[in-house]
């Protein structure tokens, strides 16, 4: 049986490191930070979050600030990675070390895929992997499970449609290896130069339908949910092949029409182009009501590592 005290002191690397039940533990504990979140608590008052961030983020990092400040704690960041000793030449390693005396909980974004691995070697203090490279994210799929709970009432039973970047996209990576405990059906929308990398697929160990297509029209209609991704232009070393891919998939009211009534449209932001502003108003559209959904969910993982939940 999981328990608070299972996740006490403990890193959040992977999604990887999860079972079923401890997923469920952990999204049952973000639907208590709803309330939570209204009336605020004294949870971690005394307690330090070091909000790490050498790659540029909005969402990620605020609702890790606000879910700490929420929880009644204090926080210490680096949102430049210009600012700090790695410009100096300082090793990753000796960041991490240096970091935990300052604080009692690290959360961090780094460029490097092997970042957050790395960081639970010598980390002596829960250390929360906020993206590492084109890895994985795993709190942000927290929150898309949490979101998806929410706007469908439950996780099993749904075809979900994972869209756009499947290759370097670490949230669709980090989904895909939690949504294996799921009874669910995953359609991989993706150009052939994006498609989903095998050993993700492979992580799945065979234990849902998967299956892959670069065709979204001939798939929308079987589709529950819809999680689009941007193509990210900051991964590609030929500015040409992002230009081929760039606008693979435009996501619009008129093509929703084609589609099951109640499919709900989520994003893991930013968008750029993929789906069109007139989704918006749409009750589809679950992408910004998503973003809350991060702080009820980063509440959750830093209460239950820290040990006050």
């Amino acid at each position: 049986m999981v328990k608070a005290s299972d996740f006490k002191g403990k890193h959040f690397i992977s999604m990887r490191d999860y079972s079923r039940e401890q997923l469920e533990f952990i999204l049952d504990t973000a639907d208590e930070m709803v309330e939570l979140e209204k009336k605020g608590s004294d949870a971690c008052k005394g307690k330090v979050l070091a909000s790490l961030f050498f790659e540029p983020s909005t969402r990620t990092r605020l609702s890790f600030e606000t879910a700490m400040f929420r929880l009644g704690g204090n926080v210490t960041t680096v949102a430049d990675p210009m600012t700090s000793s790695a410009k100096k030449g300082e090793t990753f390693e000796d960041t991490i070390l240096t970091v935990q005396n300052y604080a009692d909980i690290i959360a961090m974004r780094h460029p490097d895929d092997d970042a957050a691995l790395r960081a639970a070697k010598v980390a002596k203090i829960p250390y929360i992997n906020g993206g590492s490279g084109t890895w994985e994210h795993p709190t942000q799929t927290m929150l898309d499970l949490h979101c998806m709970r929410y706007a469908k009432g439950r996780i099993d039973g749904n075809t979900i449609g994972m869209i756009g970047d499947l290759k370097h996209g670490r949230t669709v990576h980090s989904l895909l290896l939690a949504l294996r405990h799921f009874d669910v059906k995953v359609k991989l929308i993706s150009p052939d130069q994006l498609k989903m990398k095998t050993d993700v697929i492979e992580g799945t160990g065979g234990r849902i339908e998967i299956s892959e297509t670069n065709d979204l029209k001939s798939v929308l209609p079987e589709l529950d949910v819809m999680y689009v991704t941007r193509v990210q232009k900051e991964r590609f070393a030929d500015p040409a092949e992002y230009e081929k891919v760039k606008d693979a998939y435009i996501v619009n009211a008129d093509l929703l029409k084609k589609g099951k009534k109640d499919v709900v449209v989520m994003h893991p932001l930013p968008r750029i182009n993929e789906i069109a502003a007139d989704v918006d108003p749409l009750p589809n559209a679950w992408y910004f009501r998503q973003v809350k959904h991060g702080i009820y969910a980063r509440m959750a993982i830093i209460g239950l590592a820290l040990g006050v939940l």
